[in-house]
């Protein structure tokens, strides 16, 4: 894992030096970041930061550099930026952030050389990383005091800001009162979005930059824990990710999570009025997805706390906690969920949108089991099997939905010309669906109206439903009822 020792005073004024030149090009990429993707667009400038975050890598470790791994690097990097500089997308994200940790495992590690080893190395600089670049900037003053304080409240303060900027972005309420804080035109320049920006840039770029790579062969965290308290000693975790660390940060969490809790019983489930300025779809509207990204960030703290066998699992001051922050994700889970569907019956269906609604009930099984897995003392594997069932389950489930018909009836229901709340019928969309649509078609024809260019449309959906049945191979039983359908209907349900 990614060590998070302080330097090694007996190194002297060298590495000072050397700490100060690393601090240096940091900052310079975060300006960087700041120039090239704040307010603006993502596309080609992903992959000049990660040219320049893997140059600043290069010339802040030249002293341990592995040179002969040096051009593999450069290659993977090169290879992996092809996707990123054709179209910037979640897919080419994933390979620019692999290569560049890859190549920084290449250059500088020589002690990884099994996948587990090099998977595992990776997770550490992904995962734990990020948090080394304010402890590393207090440890560099030399203050212990200041360090083990700092230490409780590192995790805490991070992700509680990283929970506000998520809360106040599917909130406008929230956004409002926030707004309000504002002092004026002396800081309109800095904002609380453009602060925690340089803050998330500056602990991503870090561990690339001061690269501390561990022994490949280590005791167990809970073994390590146990000696530790055993010989008297202070241990690294019980500062950074101990008790402490965790009764703070469920404390903040909760509080943080009350406020939207509230507002969403309130507004949402309880339909209270809103100020005049904040319209109640744009407050339904808009925090489906923000809120899914905070329950998953959620889960991630809680697996990450309540590991099995560590001492917050065993508090009984944390467990209520845990429970009742589990309880409030729940329920923010399942108003992203109610967020969703009043989307939906104004904007009706989409494929992506009941994709969406299968993900959120699947966060929130998740955090179900979760709870489970505490409260019943299971292991991780067993919480990977769980949600493994219900991952199969709901795909099994999923494959014997006929999701491209139930799409098209629904639109055709709630649209405009059928006298519901929602938009208009989009055709274009409709026969999009293939043949599975054309029971839905046929209604929507009759309620526009006799239209010859949409009536060819379908005859030719009829002739791919021919020909996906034409021969006994190809037969299914979807195809089947849809063409028993189709031969029932009337010879003048499409005619003019």
């Amino acid at each position: 894992m990614v060590d998070f020792t302080a330097p090694a005073s007996n190194l002297g004024s060298a590495q000072e030096g050397t700490f100060a030149a690393k601090a240096a090009i940091v900052l310079a990429l975060a300006a960087l970041a700041d120039w090239l993707f704040y307010g603006h667009g993502i596309g080609i400038s992903a992959a000049i930061f990660a040219v320049a975050v893997a140059c600043g890598s290069l010339l802040a470790n030249l002293a341990t550099l592995n040179r002969k791994q040096t051009l593999k690097a450069g290659t993977l990097l090169l290879i992996a930026l092809v996707p990123a500089i054709e179209e910037f997308n979640v897919a080419s994200l994933t390979f620019m952030v692999l290569a560049l940790g890859l190549g920084l495992l290449l250059t500088t590690n020589r002690d990884r050389h099994s996948l587990a080893e090099r998977a595992a190395a990776l997770c550490d600089l992904y995962l734990v990383g990020p948090f080394r670049f304010l402890r590393d900037a207090i440890g560099a003053f030399n203050l212990p005091s200041l360090k083990t304080g700092f230490a409780v409240w590192l995790i805490p303060i991070a992700l509680g800001g990283i929970f506000v900027f998520l809360l106040v972005s599917a909130n406008p309420l929230l956004e409002k009162w926030i707004s309000l804080l504002n002092p004026g035109n002396t800081a309109s320049y800095v904002s609380l979005g453009r602060v925690l920006f340089w803050i998330v840039a500056l602990s991503i770029v870090w561990p690339f930059i001061h690269v501390r790579w561990s022994a490949t062969r280590q005791m167990p965290a809970g073994l390590a824990e146990a000696a530790a308290l055993a010989q008297g000693m202070p241990s690294r975790q019980n500062d950074f990710f101990g008790v402490a660390t965790i009764l703070r940060s469920l404390i903040l969490f909760n509080l943080l999570f009350a406020v939207q809790t509230v507002l969403d019983v309130a507004y949402l489930w309880g339909n209270a009025t809103l100020p005049s300025d904040i319209s109640y779809a744009s407050y339904a509207h808009r925090g489906a997805y923000p809120l899914i990204v905070t329950a998953l960030l959620a889960a991630g703290f809680v697996l990450a706390a309540m590991r099995p066998g560590g001492p917050a699992e065993q508090s009984k001051v944390i467990r209520p906690l845990v429970y009742l922050w589990v309880a409030q994700n729940v329920l923010l889970v399942m108003s992203s969920i109610l967020r969703l569907d009043l989307y939906v019956q104004i904007y009706l269906l989409t494929w992506w949108r009941i994709a969406a609604f299968i993900w959120m009930v699947l966060v929130a099984v998740g955090l179900v089991l979760i709870v489970a897995r505490i409260a019943l003392n299971r292991s991780n594997d067993w919480l990977i099997r769980a949600n493994l069932i219900a991952l199969t389950a709901t795909l099994y489930v999923c494959s014997l939905v006929n999701f491209a018909a139930i799409i098209a009836d629904y639109n055709v229901s709630h649209s405009r010309e059928a006298g519901g709340k929602g938009v208009w019928i989009d055709m274009n969309y409709l026969v999009s669906l293939g043949p599975q649509a054309l029971p839905a078609i046929d209604r929507a024809i009759a309620l526009r109206g006799f239209d010859p260019a949409l009536v060819s449309r379908r005859s030719c959906l009829v002739e791919q439903q021919k020909k996906e049945t034409a021969s006994w191979r190809s037969w299914g039983f979807r195809h089947w009822r849809l063409q028993r359908v189709l031969e029932t209907q009337p010879k003048s349900s499409t005619a003019g």
